[in-house]
């Protein structure tokens, strides 16, 4: 068992990490739905919301930490539907994108998936080293961020194919899956949470 101090130090040190990656999530929202709405894309939409999402989780996560374990389960229930909250917003856009097809510009799309990869692989290695400290939140927090970095790939590839072949369906295709690996974080995070409430 960790001395008083230590225990309290390791806890301080989560807060640092958790209060920080807020700070880089809201940050880089604001850059990416700018871009998004820019340039029509409905991948870098979706992952905009991401930010958002994660920006929230993360200050829910600050909130929360020094809660019991049957209160952070009932927050990471909560956390597991507002995953879910991008899909949705995403599949809406992607209904206009339909009804209009056109493609994005694929550099800004590239430039701006690259700088959102590199914020996201910062987020989910400093994530990665507290995720099971603070139960279902820091998994949530930690699962999010994994998730971007493997859709800011995707909207990469998209840039790059939309450029060789002026099209809206790499995007879209993009866009869609970014809805999909929310859905299956969503999934994880509820069950987290559930058996955090059961070990409780």
């Amino acid at each position: 068992m960790l001395p008083a101090g230590a225990a309290e130090g390791r806890k301080m040190s989560l807060r640092e990490i958790v209060r920080f990656v807020s700070i880089l999530n809201l940050a880089y929202f604001a850059v990416e739905v700018f871009v998004a709405l820019k340039i029509g894309s409905v991948s870098l939409f979706a992952d905009s919301i991401d930010f958002l999402e994660d920006a929230s989780i993360n200050v829910l996560i600050l909130v929360a930490l020094g809660w019991s374990a049957k209160r952070r389960s009932t927050v990471g229930m909560m956390l597991a539907a507002i995953l879910l909250v991008p899909g949705l917003a995403t599949l809406l856009m992607a209904w206009h994108k339909f009804s209009v097809p056109y493609a994005p510009s694929p550099i800004p799309l590239g430039l701006t998936g690259m700088g959102a990869l590199i914020i996201n692989v910062t987020c989910a290695l400093m994530l990665a080293q507290s995720r099971r400290a603070g139960g279902s939140l820091t998994k949530a927090a930690f699962l999010s961020a994994r998730n971007d970095a493997v859709a800011n790939i995707a909207i990469i590839a998209a840039g790059i194919v939309t450029a060789l072949m002026p099209t809206a369906w790499p995007d879209l295709i993009v866009g869609l899956g970014v809805a999909v690996l929310n859905a299956d974080a969503a999934r994880e995070v509820y069950l987290a949470a559930k058996a955090e409430r059961d070990l409780a």
